[in-house]
């Protein structure tokens, strides 16, 4: 408001100024005196462009007068409307303020209103309050005053019937004292309501000890013989119990368990004949009786929460596993293995029965008495119960999901915890067992021999693997019921032993052992293979037993992983870090990979005097390219002879079988490019035999993983790539071979380009198979050593360089003659 009247808001003044700026992008005009860059001069000279013109110079300037008086109407009424606009906002503003000072007084009246409303509504209300804190005082006057009198009146009564034993009226007073007794906590500062107190505690500890004697004199803790009985009195006695303090009715069950229990102590004393393992039973017998004679004499008197039963057999098992214990360490030296297992097996069938008897609520209250340490989770290391003697039922419980189970057997280990510490008999024992298995399998393999080639036994895993984990399976099942923490520890270090003993005795010991020489090629070998002889290779028979060694290591391996999971998670928690059969897996897998070394060397070695022929053959003779070489040939007839037989013995385990071919090719190009290079002075057309060689080869080794199958399988992506790049590597340098080395420097580009090797000793033996001399080799070596692109920065200036493959239009021509030789040949 602090603006003159008609002077333009700040945003009109914007607007102005950009308006001046350039009118034109917000008014469009076509006329002259409109442009930003209006000239006065140029626009006369528009007006009067001839001298003749100017005889309408009056008509011209009415015009523009008329149009600058339209202009200044504008303006004035512009200006006008501007200042009638700003005298309706200052009447409007001025009429909202009366209007907010109006709608402020309201609020104020009804702000006062509302005050005066509150005080009235306070004022009516203050008496009714008063009335509601005086009948709430009286109220609980009155209820103390009737809980004072109820409480007076009840310790007089339960003073009177705690003299006249009248028990049964007792039990449910001495309640409802206490109960009331409570509401007088708060009033303890009152010395009649402290009398009354320390009147019913009085009243209780003389209870207490009233019922004590009885029972005393009912059951005379001296002698067997029992002199009184169950009466009514002690079966309310017992009702009065339970409302008194704790520990009067666990003096009261304590003593009443050991007078039941102590012809027990004094039949099955140490020096008994009955207390040895052999008489067991009759232990468990006595019990039984007992129990039954205590249903029918005292089942009534004592109430059914207390558990009477269960707490009896429950104290009767800690006694009976104390005494094992001292029996079985006085005469440890007499323990034999079966005695040791009769008597666990006597020992769990009555933990079973209790399990089925009593609800086990009584192993975590009482005096001395703690809940035996049973594992959270069955300690059967397979899920089964049972197991075929072929061991399939056992491939499938191990291939089957982990099912936690809950225990059902709260007693388990109650009393045959006292046999953990003698475990090592029966552990000693299985250990001597599994020795003699072990030594049986290798008298049986020995007097049965490999298995037969064309049978099914042929590549199938041995019958002795099963025989063996079907026994740990059983053992172990034996060991879990007895213990989960360290004759479980034990037991598993001892199959450890003999895992490793049947992959070292059965698998490795058995597996064939090569004739031919890793280390070279003996001069006995080279006269060989002059006189056109065949290497030694694995008969048959051997190769299928090298595949059944191989099967059953997989077997073993794949078991021996979950039988180590199994274990982890049924042994006792803090034992899991000791269970670890890595060492034992890491053997199986050894025994593996030696077995497809065995199978990849045979193959190779039968391979090696077709290579060799290859190297020594006059290649620079050669005078026209024929039908694939007698070396080529010999290749595929022993990769014929071999791959089938392998493949049809792992069809189980192809993981393994593809193995075997991808260290096969491995091993097989690289030895063929290395002869290739022993290839000396090849001309043109012993390049390109070598070349229609080299490709027959590569079909042949694509073709391996299905060759001689009657159902044909892709190869694996991965296989198929490392014969492609071999085998592409062998067929380049056998037409850098075919190229002219004139000129020098075209035949090194082209070298680099298709090889991509830096490596000047590959460059070397290049040279040498075209037979050049020393002399051109230097020169060679040195342009080839310039003509060597420069590393890029940050990279390893290695021999090998990576450089981009020939594009398949620069290889198409000579290969597509080759093929179709090939296919006329054939």
């Amino acid at each position: 408001m602090s603006q003159r009247s008609g002077s333009p808001p700040p945003y009109s003044c914007i607007l102005q100024e950009k308006e001046q700026e350039n009118p034109c992008r917000v008014f469009p005009s076509q006329d002259p005196l409109d442009r930003a860059d209006f000239n006065a001069v140029e626009y006369i000279n528009t007006l009067f462009p001839t001298e003749q013109s100017l005889a309408n110079i009056d008509d011209v300037v009415n015009k523009i007068r008329l149009k600058i008086r339209c202009l200044d109407d504008n303006i004035r009424t512009v200006v006008r409307g501007q200042t009638n606009v700003g005298q309706d906002g200052r009447q409007a503003l001025e009429e909202a303020q009366v209007a907010i000072g109006q709608l402020f007084g309201k609020i104020k009246d009804i702000k006062d209103k509302a005050e005066k409303s509150e005080q009235m509504v306070k004022e009516i209300t203050r008496d009714i309050k008063q009335l509601d804190h005086a009948k709430r005082h009286l109220t609980t006057s009155i209820t103390t005053l009737n809980h004072l009198h109820m409480l007076a009146g009840g310790v007089d009564s339960l003073e009177a019937m705690t003299r006249k034993r009248q028990y049964g009226e007792v039990a449910n007073l001495l309640q409802g004292v206490v109960n009331v007794l409570e509401h007088f906590h708060k009033y303890m500062g009152i010395p009649q309501i402290r009398q009354l107190s320390e009147r019913v505690k009085v009243a209780q500890s003389e209870l207490g000890t009233q019922i004590l004697a009885d029972f005393e004199e009912a059951f005379p803790a001296q002698g067997s013989k029992r002199a009184g009985g169950p009466s009514n009195v002690l079966r309310d006695a017992c009702l009065v119990a339970n409302v008194l303090d704790p520990r009067i009715k666990q003096e009261i069950i304590k003593k009443f368990i050991r007078q039941h229990l102590s012809e027990y102590m004094v039949l099955f004393q140490e020096n008994q004949d009955v207390a040895w393992l052999d008489k067991i039973d009759r232990r468990y017998a006595w019990i039984k009786r007992q129990l039954v004679d205590y249903e029918e004499k005292y089942g009534r008197m004592f109430p059914e929460e207390w558990c009477m039963t269960e707490r009896i057999a429950v104290e009767f098992c800690h006694i009976t596993r104390t005494e094992l214990a001292k029996v079985m360490r006085t005469r440890a030296k007499e323990i034999e293995v079966k005695l040791l297992l009769f008597a666990i097996q006597r020992t769990t069938n009555f933990e079973g029965l209790l399990a089925k008897r009593f609800s086990g609520c009584t192993l975590t209250d009482g005096p001395g008495v703690k809940k035996p340490e049973t594992p959270l989770e069955s300690t059967n290391p397979f899920l089964e119960d049972e197991i075929g003697e072929d061991g399939s039922e056992m491939e499938e419980d191990l291939d089957r999901p982990k099912k936690h189970k809950a225990p059902d057997n709260p007693f388990h280990g109650i009393i045959s915890k006292c046999f953990e510490p003698h475990l090592y008999v029966y552990i000693e024992s299985q250990d001597k067992n599994l020795g003699e298995m072990i030594d049986r399998f290798v008298s049986d393999f020995r007097a049965q021999g490999p298995p037969k080639a064309g049978t099914e036994d042929g590549g199938a895993v041995l019958p002795s693997c099963a025989d063996l984990f079907v026994y740990y399976k059983k053992c172990m099942v034996q060991c879990s019921q007895l213990s989960t923490g360290e004759p479980m520890i034990a037991f598993t270090t001892i199959f450890q032993k003999y895992l490793r003993e049947y992959a070292w005795k059965i698998l490795s010991g058995n597996l064939p052992k090569t004739s031919s020489n890793s280390g070279g090629l003996t001069i006995k070998s080279l006269l060989q293979e002059k006189e056109g002889s065949e290497a030694a290779k694995f008969t048959v028979e051997e190769l299928c037993l090298i595949c059944s060694i191989l099967s059953t290591a997989e077997y073993c391996l794949a078991t021996t992983q979950q039988l180590e999971e199994k274990l982890k998670e049924k042994v006792d928690k803090t034992l899991v870090e000791r269970i670890n059969l890595t060492g034992e897996m890491d053997t199986f897998s050894n025994v593996i990979s030696n077995s497809i070394q065995l199978l990849v060397q045979d193959l190779d070695a039968a391979c090696d005097p077709a290579l060799t022929a290859m190297s020594k053959m006059p290649w620079q003779s050669v005078e026209h390219v024929g039908d694939q070489s007698p070396y080529v040939t010999s290749v595929i007839m022993h990769i014929k002879q071999n791959v089938p037989i392998i493949r049809d013995n792992l069809a189980s385990t192809r993981k393994y079988f593809t193995q075997f071919c991808i260290k096969f090719t491995n091993s097989f190009i690289p030895k063929f490019i290395n002869h290739l290079f022993r290839c000396k002075t090849i001309s043109m057309v012993g390049a390109e035999q070598l070349l229609l060689d080299t490709h027959s080869l590569k079909t042949v080794l694509l073709d391996l993983p299905s060759i001689g199958s009657q159902v044909v399988r892709k190869a694996p992506a991965s296989y198929t790539k490392i014969v492609v790049k071999g085998m592409t590597r062998a067929e380049m340098i056998l037409k850098v071979v075919m190229a002219p080395h004139e000129p020098s420097v075209v035949f090194v580009d082209n070298y680099i380009k298709l090889l991509a090797d830096g490596n000047p000793e590959t460059f070397q033996k290049t040279l040498d198979m075209k037979g050049l001399k020393r002399s051109e080799q230097s020169s060679m070596l040195e342009l080839f050593r310039q003509r060597l692109p420069t590393p890029p920065s940050g990279t390893d200036g290695g021999p090998s360089l990576s450089f981009s493959t020939p594009t398949p239009e620069q290889e198409n021509s000579r290969i597509r003659k080759l093929e179709k030789l090939i296919k006329k040949r054939l």
